[in-house]
Order: C-alpha cells, then sequence, then structure tokens
C-alpha cells in the first residue's frame, strides 16, 4: 500500500482532524481545499497552518475547487506516487442545500464525478468517500444498517450523498478501483462548523441567548466524536476486495432536548429554550448499526458522550477566549 493520501476537504472540521492523525501516522498528505465561506475561511486557514507546522515536508496543500476541471487535474499532476483518495470535500448541511439545492449538485455530485474521473487516471489505490447518515432518511428501521436497501432521503444534501456512494460503486464495476463509502453519523468536537447543533446551542447557552428546539426536543441522533471517527477511516484504509458501505457512529442515542440540557450542565447555566415547528428535510432518529463496521475493519467507537461533550466545552471556552 502506497504512503500517500490525497485528502479533499482538508481544512474542514473532520478533514483538518484526519489530516493531523495521517501526518502523526506517518503517511505524506496532499490536501485539497477551496477555502469558501460557508464559514469564517480564517478558521479553515487556521487548521492548514496547523497541519502544515506538524507534517513539514510531508504535508502539501493545493487551493483548488472540485467544480474546476484544470484545478481537479493539478492535484494529480502534484501527486505523482499511487495514492489513497479520501474524498471528504462537500457542500455540508441538510438545511442550508433546501436553500440552493443547484450549488450541492455542482459541488457533490458534478464535482465528484470530476474527482473520480482525474482519481481512475491516476494511480488510484483506494477511494474512500465521507458519505453521511442523512442517505438513510425516513426509514423507520432502528439502529439503521447498511442492509437497508428502501433508502429514502429528505433533503438536497442527503440525496447528494446517496449518489456520491452510488457513483463510487460504479466506478468499482467499470474500473476496477477498490471503493469504501463511510456513513458517518452527526460527528461533534473540537474544530466543529459554528451552525452544527452542539456547537450552536453551546455558544447561545454560554452567553444566555435563546436557542429554537424544532419539534418537541424528542428527536434523538447518534452523536459520534470526531476521534472515533478519525479512528474508523484511518481503519478503513486498507483497499477491500469489492465495494463497501460502512457506518461510523458511536451506537448510542440522545434526545436533542436532553444533550441541550447536558451542554447546560457542563455550563453551569440554564438554557432558555423555544420550541418551534420541524424543521423540512430534518430526520427524527439516527442510531448506527456499526457491527459491520467492526467485523470488517475492527471498529469500536469508546469514547462516552458526556465525556466527550466536556472535551467540546474546554475546547470552546478555551478558543472564544474564556479560558486560558
Amino acid at each position: 500500500m502506497g504512503s500517500t493520501v490525497v485528502l479533499t476537504g482538508t481544512a474542514g472540521f473532520i478533514g483538518s482532524h484526519l489530516g493531523t492523525r495521517l501526518l502523526h501516522d506517518g503517511y505524506r498528505v496532499v490536501g485539497f481545499d477551496n477555502f469558501n465561506d460557508f464559514y469564517d475561511p480564517a478558521l479553515k486557514r487556521k487548521n492548514v497552518e496547523d497541519l502544515a507546522a506538524t507534517g513539514g515536508d510531508r504535508f502539501c496543500m493545493i487551493e483548488g475547487d472540485l467544480r474546476n476541471d484544470g484545478d481537479v487535474e493539478g492535484l494529480f499532476q502534484t501527486v505523482g506516487d499511487p495514492f489513497i483518495l479520501v474524498h471528504l470535500a462537500a457542500m455540508a448541511g441538510v438545511r442550508p442545500s433546501l436553500d440552493d439545492p443547484m450549488l450541492y449538485q455542482q459541488v457533490n455530485v458534478t464535482g465528484t464525478y470530476r474527482l473520480l474521473e482525474a482519481a481512475r487516471r491516476s494511480r488510484i489505490i483506494h477511494y474512500v468517500f465521507g458519505s453521511s447518515s442523512s442517505v438513510y432518511g425516513s426509514s423507520s428501521r432502528l439502529p439503521f444498517s447498511e442492509q437497508e436497501r428502501d433508502l429514502d432521503p429528505l433533503s438536497p444534501y442527503a440525496a447528494t450523498k446517496l449518489i456520491g456512494e452510488q457513483m463510487a460503486h460504479v466506478y468499482h464495476v467499470c474500473h476496477s478501483i477498490p471503493v469504501t463509502c463511510l456513513r458517518f453519523f452527526t460527528v461533534f468536537g473540537p474544530r466543529q462548523r459554528p451552525e452544527m447543533a452542539i456547537h450552536k446551542f453551546t455558544r447561545a447557552i454560554h452567553e444566555g441567548n435563546e436557542i429554537q428546539l424544532f419539534g418537541d426536543g424528542t428527536t434523538t441522533r447518534d452523536y459520534t466524536y470526531v476521534d472515533d471517527i478519525i479512528d474508523g477511516v484511518v481503519a478503513a484504509l486498507d483497499p477491500p476486495e469489492r465495494s463497501r458501505i460502512l457506518n461510523i457512529g458511536g451506537g448510542h442515542r440522545i434526545t436533542l432536548l436532553d444533550m441541550v440540557n447536558s451542554i447546560a450542565d457542563v455550563l453551569g447555566r440554564q438554557a432558555r429554550i423555544k420550541f418551534v415547528p420541524v424543521h423540512p428535510g430534518d430526520m427524527r432518529h439516527t442510531l448506527a448499526d456499526i457491527s459491520l463496521a467492526e467485523k470488517e475493519i475492527g471498529y469500536k467507537p469508546a469514547r462516552p458522550f458526556q465525556e466527550c461533550l466536556h472535551s467540546f466545552v474546554d475546547w470552546f471556552l478555551t478558543t472564544s477566549g474564556e479560558r486560558g
């Protein structure tokens, strides 16, 4: 197996954590990101600065856009050696995708096609695709299993992730590229995007602002700490003999209201809650069946939610200047 990993979405939340782990494990990492303004690009550039400091000459950053053929071709001209491709770059978020579905199609579908086409003409060893639990949609079968065939995505974002999985499978069938699609379940931890629930609610409760909860607070999520997610990605890097899909989650779920109250308890503050109607595109429940991932790659998430929440709040307070 080659020692070079091409990592798209390097500057983001999960990508920067994965890049750090790969560099610590001795890989050469070639990063690719367009530093868009979905949230503050300065945060992303800081992530990349940290990666450069960690990796030295084993880290190379290419700034480019998946929608640009020249940028994608230039990426693989830079790589040279046989490589593993971990594709995390995407327009993220269920609710924003309802406002601009064409952008999600252009980046997550057309952009991914460009990436796969360029990769197949290169010396790719393994294609690892960052997918999402949102592909399960309104499925009522809990926990969600990779064997589920009656998928019902509820948002443009979810649909693009399902198409991404199908595209990957086609390239395996037609071009014999080893493929692994990893369905991530509600990732949280340091560097989490500001609009994501745990980060957003932590900031609001800390500042004494009212928070809006969609529905009655009984919806549930399989919150998964970012270090467990990274453990799963790294464990999945060895190429399989077939196209495969694996759930990477915590294997436990917590209600929205319990999550908010837990944040308030850690902060030592009172949550001011306003309940509002359910938002279109939102799933009622998520829960990962992780038995296949355990069997295939030895995946065993080991970090309890409450302990990880304390770690996230510590990071939030430190980076916001509330704690030295």
